[in-house]
C-alpha cells in the first residue's frame, strides 16, 4: 500500500479562472485557402478497400523524400494529420524543414502548415480544427487552424511549457501547463465548450507530463500525475477529479480516454487496463502494451508487452476478445490512431515491403483499412 488516497485528497481543491490569466490570444488570417465543406464519413474514406496504403505521399502518388512521423486520424477516418521533413508532399515547397500536414483521404490532397511541432499535432473529433504546439519567439504557443472557416488562433503559453488535447471543435480544449523549475506544481486547464472560460485542476508537486486526454464533448478529462504515477478522471459538471482510478496500491500510466468519454486506457506493469467509467471497473488486457483506443471504446490497439521501439501492431475487439493483425512489420503508433469502429488504423514504419514501390528508405505513414 502506497498511501495514495491521502495524497489525492490533498490535491482535491479546484478553482475556476479566466482564460486571460493563463494565455495570450492572437487571431490571424489563415495563410492558405480553406478547404470547403465539413469532414465526414460519406466520402472516399467510407468505402476504402481493406488493406494497407501509404498516405505520406503527394497528391499524384509521389513518395515522400524524407521522414514522416506522429500521425493521427479523425473518428470518421477521413482526415489524417502527421509531421514530415519531406519537401515534395505539397506543391512549391522546398528545403528540409519540419512541417505539419493534413491529408484529406477523399481527395488525396495534403495541406501544409510550416513550423516545428514540439508535440504530436491534433485534429478535433469533427476534423474541422488542427492544433499543434510550436515555438513562438521565446515562448510556446498552441496554434489552432480552422480548416474550412479560414482563421488561425495562437494561445501563447508565456513562461510555461505546455501539453494539449482537443475534443470535438475549437472550444473543447485541455491544456496541461507545467510551470518551470523551481516551481514543483502543474495545472491542467479545461476550456468551456460554450463560454471559453477555464476550469483548472491543480496537481501539487508534479513536474512530469500529465498527458491530458479529453472527450469529444469536453465534459470529461483523463490525466496522470506523473510524480505519483496515478491516473485521474475529471468531470466538468462539478469540477472534481476521481481517482486514482487504478487503485491506491498500483502505479499506472495513462494511454487515452476514448472520444465518447466511456473508457480510460492505462498501463500498469506488463499489462493494460480498460477502465469503464459507468461501472468503475477495469477490464485487464494482460501481456500487451496498449497504444490507443477507438472513439467508441471498443477497439484497443496494442503491441507486445515490454516493447520499447517499433513492433507489430494488433487491434483487439474488447467485446469479443479477438485480435486482428494491423501489421506484422515493425511499426509505431500513438493515441488517436484508430478510427471509430476500429475500421482504420494509421501508423508509422520504415518497412519497405508494406506497399509496392516503397524505395525512399524513409519512415512513412501508412493506413490500414480493416473493415
Amino acid at each position: 500500500m502506497r498511501g495514495r488516497t491521502n495524497r489525492a485528497a490533498a490535491r482535491s481543491g479546484r478553482v475556476t479562472r479566466s482564460a486571460a490569466a493563463v494565455a495570450g490570444v492572437i487571431t490571424m488570417a489563415l495563410p492558405a485557402a480553406a478547404w470547403a465543406g465539413p469532414a465526414g464519413a460519406t466520402g472516399a474514406a467510407a468505402v476504402r478497400p481493406a488493406g494497407i496504403e501509404r498516405v505520406s505521399v503527394a497528391a499524384d502518388g509521389t513518395q515522400a523524400d524524407d521522414d514522416s512521423a506522429r500521425a493521427s486520424i479523425t473518428p470518421a477516418g477521413d482526415r489524417i494529420v502527421f509531421t514530415s521533413y519531406a519537401a515534395n508532399l505539397t506543391p512549391g515547397t522546398t528545403g528540409r524543414n519540419d512541417r505539419v500536414l493534413v491529408r484529406d483521404l477523399a481527395t488525396g490532397q495534403n495541406r501544409q502548415f510550416d513550423g516545428y511541432a514540439s508535440a504530436p499535432p491534433l485534429l478535433s473529433s469533427d476534423g474541422q480544427v488542427l492544433a499543434y504546439l510550436a515555438p513562438r519567439f521565446a515562448n510556446t504557443a498552441l496554434y489552432q487552424v480552422h480548416l474550412t472557416r479560414g482563421w488561425t488562433t495562437a494561445y501563447t503559453c508565456s513562461l510555461f511549457t505546455c501539453e494539449a488535447a482537443m475534443g470535438a471543435n475549437e472550444h473543447h480544449q485541455a491544456f496541461s501547463v507545467r510551470f518551470r523549475p523551481p516551481e514543483p506544481n502543474q495545472r491542467v486547464e479545461v476550456r468551456s465548450p460554450d463560454t471559453g472560460a477555464l476550469q483548472t485542476v491543480d496537481i501539487i508537486h508534479n513536474t512530469a507530463p500529465t498527458r491530458p486526454s479529453i472527450s469529444a464533448d469536453g465534459t470529461r478529462l483523463a490525466y496522470q500525475d506523473g510524480g505519483e504515477h496515478d491516473v485521474y478522471l475529471w468531470d466538468w459538471a462539478d469540477n472534481t477529479a476521481a481517482g486514482p482510478i487504478e487503485g491506491p496500491d498500483r502505479e499506472a500510466e495513462l494511454v487515452q480516454l476514448s472520444d465518447d468519454g466511456t473508457k480510460v486506457v492505462y498501463r500498469s506493469g506488463p499489462d493494460t487496463y480498460v477502465h469503464d467509467v459507468a461501472s468503475g471497473t477495469a477490464l485487464p488486457v494482460p501481456g500487451v502494451k496498449g497504444l490507443a483506443i477507438d472513439p467508441t471504446g471498443r477497439y484497443l490497439l496494442h503491441t507486445p508487452a515490454g516493447t520499447t521501439g517499433p513492433a507489430p501492431l494488433t487491434l483487439r475487439d474488447l467485446q469479443t476478445g479477438t485480435d486482428e493483425s494491423v501489421t506484422d512489420r515493425p511499426a509505431t503508433a500513438g493515441t488517436d490512431t484508430v478510427s471509430a469502429g476500429g475500421r482504420h488504423v494509421v501508423f508509422q514504419s520504415t518497412a519497405e515491403d508494406l506497399v509496392p514501390g516503397d524505395t525512399n528508405g524513409k519512415a512513412d505513414i501508412f493506413l490500414r483499412t480493416l473493415r
